[in-house]
């Protein structure tokens, strides 16, 4: 597996939405990133979106794969 560097409290909304959400959660937190942006909010913009690119990342098979 790949290194992924995020950061801890991205990791951790990460493994709640999925604990929550299961095979939804990155489109959840796709939605509540949609709804920061909407808001400007670019701080949760970005944490939201980090958290959904690596619950997506989390979620398939890569083989050795870059994920960009």
């Amino acid at each position: 597996m790949p290194h992924v560097a995020v950061h801890r409290e991205t990791a951790q909304l990460a493994a709640e939405m999925l604990a929550l959400f299961g095979p939804n959660a990155a489109d959840e937190a796709r939605a509540r990133a949609r709804v920061s942006r909407d808001r400007g909010n670019v701080i949760h913009f970005c944490r939201w979106r980090e958290a959904a690119r690596l619950i997506r990342f989390l979620s398939v098979g890569h083989e050795g794969r870059t994920i960009h």
